[in-house]
């Protein structure tokens, strides 16, 4: 993929909105590298696949995301999510026409690493395993981009372990009973063999499903947006991760951002899901 272009699309999908510190950083680093990245996401910028079931309501969206991203005059859309960067090659893109290239956020660091790595002056002191899945083999090279990415930042190392986790991400498993505590009782397994300290995950659904593993094991989750930022000095607080492991979320999340939210939405949404126990 060719990563040239210096204006364009960043479509973070309809499924990052728990973690805004990541929209927010992932852009300050686009832009760092010299990419006026325009942020796109939310349910008006959907691939559809929350809508699979339906093929007129799941295509009217998808044509409605091309439309929009067609008419803003950009050359190129850098994806984060991969169910949206796969969906956009494989169903999206092959029935409504695009006007631009779609290329994942980890090429374009990669494509511009010489731009990338004077930023990254702030040592991390981590032994890294990365969190790679399966489902990427000879799609989207991000279990080596990544890894690459990180070996930037001074003080940190990565490890490497031959074992990858089933699906593209750890929502694909999650609803197959006893496959993701399979998958987290093997990458727990590869921390320890390796010695790692650091468990970092590529995608949100994966970091979702892993932070809560703090609770139970001496190692830390982050992602690896969080580990560039925090060498390049870029505030990204993980915010998800400090809720789903509180020993309170509602007092973690606060009464005013809940009302925000609004009290039924969170108690029947976002509560359950960040007092569930983990896995492992």
């Amino acid at each position: 993929m060719a990563v040239s272009s210096d204006r364009a699309v960043f479509w973070y999908g309809c499924n990052m909105t728990r973690h805004g510190e990541v929209i927010r950083a992932t852009t300050r680093l686009l832009e760092a590298v010299g990419m006026d990245a325009a942020p796109a996401g939310g349910p008006a910028h959907c691939c559809g696949s929350p809508k699979d079931a339906n093929a007129r309501i799941n295509e009217g969206m998808a044509r409605r995301t091309i439309q929009g991203f067609n008419a803003s005059g950009r050359a190129q859309v850098v994806t984060w999510c991969p169910s949206c960067h796969m969906n956009m090659q494989d169903s999206m893109a092959p029935v409504t026409p695009t006007n631009f290239e779609t290329v994942h956020v980890t090429e374009v660091l990669h494509a511009r690493q010489d731009r990338l790595r004077p930023l990254l002056t702030r040592p991390v002191k981590a032994r890294v395993l990365l969190h790679g899945h399966l489902g990427f083999n000879g799609r989207l090279p991000v279990n080596d981009l990544v890894p690459g990415l990180l070996r930037l930042i001074p003080g940190l190392e990565v490890v490497e372990h031959p074992y990858r986790a089933p699906g593209h991400m750890c929502s694909s498993i999650a609803a197959v009973p006893g496959a993701l505590a399979d998958a987290q009782r093997a990458t727990l397994a590869a921390m320890a063999e390796t010695g790692a300290d650091t468990l970092c995950t590529i995608f949100h659904s994966c970091h979702r499903e892993t932070v809560g593993l703090e609770q139970n094991h001496p190692i830390t989750v982050v992602n690896w947006i969080h580990l560039l930022a925090a060498s390049a000095g870029i505030p990204a607080e993980d915010g998800y991760k400090a809720m789903r492991n509180a020993a309170d979320p509602r007092a973690a999340l606060g009464e005013a951002r809940i009302e925000a939210v609004g009290e039924v939405p969170f108690a029947r949404l976002v509560e359950p899901e960040l007092r569930k126990p983990p896995p492992v």
